[in-house]
């Protein structure tokens, strides 16, 4: 089977999301948090769960409950999106108000940022679906999925644990896109050296690189260019209902497409018919 260690990869992410909001989220001391960074939580790590226990069931040849496995993270997909725009309408919430100048500065930076984590997790997915009989194609789908998590959680690292890694040296709240940037080119990095080994069947990874090479350049830029603060105002202005709705509309329409592309020409005749 391909990528015989990706379990530790996956658990290395998630020890990493640990590190990294160990202080902000896991011991945190305060006032409540908002339900949003909850879900986010919740369902980012119960991804990384389900793929290490997908990766493990299918190398001990457990294909019956691989492919159970597979069937429930059709409705953690959407689960996992929801998360992901809650935290946007957080942002956006902030945003309107005005009142942060760290959210004012920065704001579009992060909405972008996780607009872009967002088309990646839809392109991902609808790929390891349609490509779920060529073992190593989704298999590799499926597993770039973290790298698209790992900036957040591995900036919060350098920035707390491992300052000296911030080559850049932006003064002021850029600091912060500094460590995003340095996390996303980690990453690329790694994504490229995986479709460098085998590119006969290395797209996943070029994909994911696509992606998070896009996230670092337009995070970076986001902050001297107007027209991203007008339209994430814009955004703010949506209710929030409708966004969550959209979200839950939009990956499950991939979960759908991603499994009817992926089945055999015969299957996809008579299901027409």
């Amino acid at each position: 089977m391909p990528y015989r260690h990706a379990h530790y990869f996956v658990g290395f992410v998630l020890l990493v999301i640990m590190a990294g909001f160990w202080a902000s989220y896991f011991n945190r001391v305060g006032g409540p948090m908002p339900l949003a960074f909850h879900v986010h939580a919740l369902s980012s790590m119960t991804w990384l769960a389900l793929l290490i226990a997908q990766h493990l069931t299918i190398q001990r040849r457990a294909n019956a409950l691989h492919r159970q496995m597979g069937r429930a993270s059709f409705a953690l997909f959407p689960f996992l999106i929801l998360g992901f725009v809650m935290i946007i309408n957080v942002t956006a919430a902030n945003f309107a108000r005005g009142d942060e100048p760290f959210v004012n500065l920065l704001g579009s930076s992060f909405a972008i940022g996780m607009g872009v984590a967002i088309a990646a997790y839809l392109t991902l997915f609808f790929l390891a679906l349609k490509h779920r009989r060529n073992v190593k194609l989704h298999a590799g789908y499926m597993l770039a999925t973290p790298l698209i998590l790992f900036e957040s959680p591995f900036s919060r690292v350098i920035e707390q644990y491992l300052p000296w890694m911030n080559v850049i040296g932006s003064e002021g709240p850029r600091a912060v896109l500094d460590v995003i940037v340095i996390s996303d080119v980690l990453a690329m990095l790694f994504a490229l050296g995986l479709y460098a080994m085998n590119r006969k069947h290395g797209a996943p990874w070029l994909v994911a690189a696509g992606f998070i090479g896009l996230q670092a350049v337009l995070m970076w830029f986001a902050p001297a260019i107007p027209a991203f603060n007008t339209a994430f105002a814009a955004y703010a202005a949506i209710p929030v209902p409708l966004t969550l709705a959209l979200a839950i509309a939009v990956s499950a329409a991939v979960v759908w497409l991603g499994w009817e592309t992926g089945k055999r020409p015969a299957r996809r005749a008579a299901a027409a018919a």
